[in-house]
């Protein structure tokens, strides 16, 4: 759970246990930590009114390249600091280094990511609700190359076919599996399961539910923290959504429910035959409807819409059932406690502050507007059901949707998404630019 000392509790603690140093970091717009470590005096000198940090972190790509379509930020405007402020609640200590204290932090601007679910998460409790999320991720790994590949069948995994909820695979590979949750729950990021997914070398982790803004801190977390103690293992992980044509995708659902302002009530339960209250029914059919205005907050990159294909167990319609696994949207009724929607059309190579910003303020929508679901639940395949529709073919078409869209605007705020739909455009310009080998291979040749 959130740390729940005051600042000055906090300053006390780390003084008297001879803490020296503490590490600093900001999610940017894809869901990447950027950070630094800072001295300790330093830490104390800023703790309270923010330290300056190059607000390039929304100006640059995953690789740093500028973007050179930016208003925000740029170099138009010289790439100033921006105030960024570290959250208490957020500290915990880094296990694998030695329990270095970590911060996350945020900037009080538009188009930061964790600011932005903030600003979502007020609108919720202006409405008298309380969210509770929760991520979970499949991701390949793979055997660490001595120098960087060439292409994807350079890697070796680290176990071989496909074999899903494998308790011999997880045995064989016990000393990363164990490492993993062992570490994360060290790092408070507690899991509620880890196993193997289909694939090789694919697992798939469900990260223990909780507030929506702490869901989303640990989502984050788990990716960098993955990343760091699979190094230590001699282990390549990636988050890509779609690693090989031939493979299944990897996914990073998203878990929601709303409940009462004290958390003591699931408002999605109900104790009627369908269990599921009006308000979840809502809160589906604003998804639904919102879903092709803010699909690149759900699958952010080109690769994304690799993994959105039929028969991949991902889907690829607007579409809503109870316990179907075509479906973009699975809902689960069950108990008072455990009554809530799956959103399934994230990817893992989502930023998980962006993907459940979309998800509760496309739910609250619906909530605002009185929403019904006007048609049944998908019986059968998801993707034989286009009632409503079929989501966007890739990231170019999906953006032009976002950016042309007075309800995305209204959700999240001009700013935030000219800012963000000027990101993806650039992304898919990045890719529209390359020759990739499936065209030399298809045209060098023949043609």
């Amino acid at each position: 759970m959130p740390n729940k000392q005051t600042l000055s509790e906090l300053l006390e603690q780390l003084a008297a246990a001879g803490t020296e140093k503490v590490k600093l970091a900001i999610a940017d717009i894809d869901g990447v930590l950027r950070g630094k470590i800072i001295s300790f005096d330093k830490f104390r000198s800023i703790a309270e009114k923010g330290f300056g940090f190059c607000d390039v972190v929304f100006g640059w790509d995953a690789m740093d390249q500028a973007y050179d379509n930016g208003v925000f930020t740029g170099w138009h405007t010289g790439y100033p600091d921006a105030v960024a402020v570290a959250d208490v609640a957020t500290m915990r200590r880094v296990p694998w280094e030695g329990g270095i204290p970590f911060f996350l932090a945020d900037f009080a601007v538009p188009v930061c990511p964790r600011t932005l679910l903030k600003k979502v998460i007020g609108q919720a409790g202006e409405m008298g609700y309380s969210a509770y999320f929760s991520q979970e991720f499949e991701w390949f790994n793979y055997k660490m190359p001595e120098k960087t590949p060439e292409s994807f069948s350079d890697l070796t995994p680290i176990s071989r076919g496909m074999f899903g909820y494998s308790v011999l695979r997880a045995s064989q590979g016990s000393e990363y599996f164990h490492a993993l949750f062992d570490g994360l729950k060290q790092f408070r990021v507690p899991l509620e399961g880890l196993h193997t997914e289909t694939g090789p070398g694919v697992y798939e982790a469900a990260i223990l539910y909780s507030d929506v803004l702490e869901a989303a801190d640990r989502a984050v977390l788990f990716k960098t923290a993955v990343k760091e103690i699979a190094a230590r293992h001699g282990i390549l992980p990636t988050f890509m959504a779609k690693v090989s044509e031939t493979l299944p995708g990897c996914s990073g659902h998203v878990h929601q429910s709303l409940w009462t302002a004290d958390g003591s009530r699931n408002l999605f339960y109900d104790g009627d035959s369908s269990g599921m209250s009006q308000l979840m029914e809502s809160y589906i059919a604003g998804q639904l409807h919102c879903l092709p205005f803010v699909l690149p907050m759900y699958a952010p990159t080109v690769n994304s819409y690799k993994r959105l294909v039929e028969g991949a167990w991902a889907p690829t319609t607007l579409t809503w059932a109870v316990d179907n696994r075509t479906t973009a949207l699975r809902a689960l009724p069950g108990g008072a406690s455990s009554t809530r929607l799956e959103t399934r059309v994230v990817g893992s190579d989502s930023n998980p502050y962006l993907a459940m910003a979309a998800c509760l303020a496309s739910g609250l929508y619906g909530i605002r507007n009185g929403l019904r679901l006007g048609v049944p639940p998908t019986k059968g395949s998801g993707y034989a059901d286009k009632t409503w529709g079929v989501l966007p073919r890739n990231l170019w078409e999906a953006t032009q949707a976002m950016k042309e869209s007075s309800l995305a605007k209204e959700l999240f705020g001009e700013e935030f998404v000219d800012h963000f739909t000027r990101t993806r455009e650039w992304e898919w310009r990045q890719f529209a630019q390359v020759v990739t080998d499936w065209e030399i291979k298809r045209y060098l040749e023949i043609i």
